[in-house]
């Protein structure tokens, strides 16, 4: 008994990634990444490529459907396989190296840079558009605050795990009070028979195909995050209870907030007004609850902070996992010997998404994001299919039923598929950058053709980061 309690303090003591995340934050994790600034944004995305209420809500609701069948399939992925990564590290385990490869390029390149970026710029416009009300704020300015919050979280992941899960939770009661403070009055007008915008529920005229996967886009990017909680698996208390536990009430309650914040908006605006506004929850605030207007733009705003944070906490995971799994340099699956947090990997991320901050455009960035995203996230589920029907007897403590992932992969491919003629150049550019993987892999990964003096510089540079960083492999097996 003493022996088995010396080791454990033992155990404790060296440097490793602790399983700290419970039920409660784990909810919080999942609820807080997915509710961002995209219910706030998306609105008009959605609107403009349908073109009347109810086909917009009716994608609201299978957005989320759609996504509820997605997590689930993750929920059996992340109690299958014990590592953290989420989608790198199933690619890896069901499909093999070279699409795990390709899906860590992708989101380092691109992917995780613009979907913090339009964020990031979702958070500035909601901080300074206020104080200049009614006239346009200066871009400048924008971007500059949407810099420090991007900034402050960075330094908060890299300073704690516990100080960001704290904040992440924080930060959720305050993304829950702002969609209560849009649903209650809407749904209140609503029974009282405001229903004047609902006439002509559906007017089919000005839809058309192409345009239906950029409604789908808009709508699947304001739940994007309900893997989130599989980056960090292996800090994840009795994750074979508490993944599918905290992913299936995350999915249920976003999906409900979703699609009554959207009927609120529809209650107390026209068409036209939700159309011409860049900020729809201001917009609806200064309309419905004048007294709060002020209110509202900084509740948004930290929202957006939120979900911020919780990207910035998961994807460098991922990093982090393909470096310890070879696919990556060896610095970036190190640890900070005092913070306990993987330091090098979350600052990698952050030049790229400064550089995306400073060049992009909201909407452009989401669709020229979500291509890729979405294609892996088929994938990712495609390998769940593959491993099932090769790996029969593998050990699943949760185990959906197979038309689930089977609708969720063909849904997605659809949807992808069709996006490439809908908007060629972002999907198509997006296309693009994920193949420029491949000679990246075959050159560096599969078969070293990196020259020797490259090779020596590379290594005496990284030795002095880890020196300057204080980090070091962990001592710990956490899978």
């Amino acid at each position: 008994m003493a022996g088995q309690k010396a080791e454990d303090e033992g155990k404790e003591d060296r440097v490793h990634l602790r399983r700290s995340i419970s039920l409660v934050p784990a909810v919080s994790f999942i609820v807080g990444t997915m509710v961002g600034s995209g219910i706030f944004i998306a609105p008009k995305g959605v609107h403009i490529n349908t073109g009347s209420v109810g086909l917009s809500l009716l994608i609201w609701a299978l957005c989320g459907l759609l996504s509820t069948l997605g997590a689930l399939c993750y929920a059996e992925l992340g109690t299958s396989f014990k590592k953290s990564g989420a989608h790198y590290t199933y690619l890896l385990e069901t499909l093999g190296p070279l699409p795990a490869f390709l899906r860590l390029w992708s989101e380092f390149i691109f992917i995780r840079p613009a979907v913090t970026a339009y964020i990031a710029l979702a958070f500035g416009h909601y901080v300074v558009e206020p104080f200049f009300t009614p006239c346009p704020a200066p871009l400048p300015l924008i971007k500059l605050t949407s810099f420090l919050g991007l900034t402050f979280l960075v330094a908060v992941n890299c300073w704690s795990v516990s100080l960001a899960s704290r904040t992440q939770v924080f930060l959720l009661i305050i993304k829950l009070f702002a969609l209560v403070l849009i649903i209650v009055p809407g749904i209140m007008a609503l029974a009282k028979g405001r229903t004047e915008n609902f006439q002509n529920f559906f007017n089919s005229e000005q839809l058309t195909l192409t345009k239906l996967p950029l409604a789908f886009y808009s709508g699947l990017y304001a739940y994007s995050g309900w893997f989130a909680l599989n980056f960090v698996t292996e800090e994840v208390i009795n994750p074979k209870r508490n993944i599918p536990l905290a992913i299936i009430l995350s999915m249920v309650t976003v999906t409900t907030l979703y699609v009554l914040v959207n009927v609120a908006y529809y209650t107390m605006m026209t068409e036209d007004e939700l159309l011409i506004s860049d900020a729809v929850a201001v917009t609806f605030a200064s309309k419905v609850l004048p007294r709060m207007a002020s209110l509202v733009p900084l509740l948004v705003a930290l929202s957006c902070l939120g979900a911020m944070n919780g990207g910035i906490f998961a994807v460098p995971r991922m990093l982090f996992v393909a470096a310890r799994e070879g696919q990556w340099p060896a610095l970036f699956s190190m640890i900070h010997i005092r913070r306990k947090t993987p330091m090098p990997a979350v600052l990698l991320l952050s030049p790229l998404m400064i550089i995306m901050l400073a060049r992009g455009e909201i909407y452009q960035l989401i669709n020229f994001a979500s291509f890729s995203r979405w294609f892996f996230i088929a994938v990712v589920t495609l390998g769940l299919l593959v491993h099932r029907y090769r790996f029969p007897d593998h050990p699943r403590a949760f185990k959906v039923p197979l038309a689930v992932p089977v609708i969720f992969t063909v849904v997605c491919f659809f949807i992808v598929g069709l996006s490439l003629y809908s908007d060629p150049w972002n999907t198509g550019c997006s296309f693009a950058v994920t193949l420029t993987g491949i000679p990246v892999y075959y050159l560096t990964i599969k078969h070293s053709y990196v020259p020797t003096r490259w090779r020596k510089a590379f290594n005496y540079c990284s030795k002095q980061l880890q020196i300057l960083l204080e980090v070091i492999q962990q001592e710990v097996q956490t899978y």
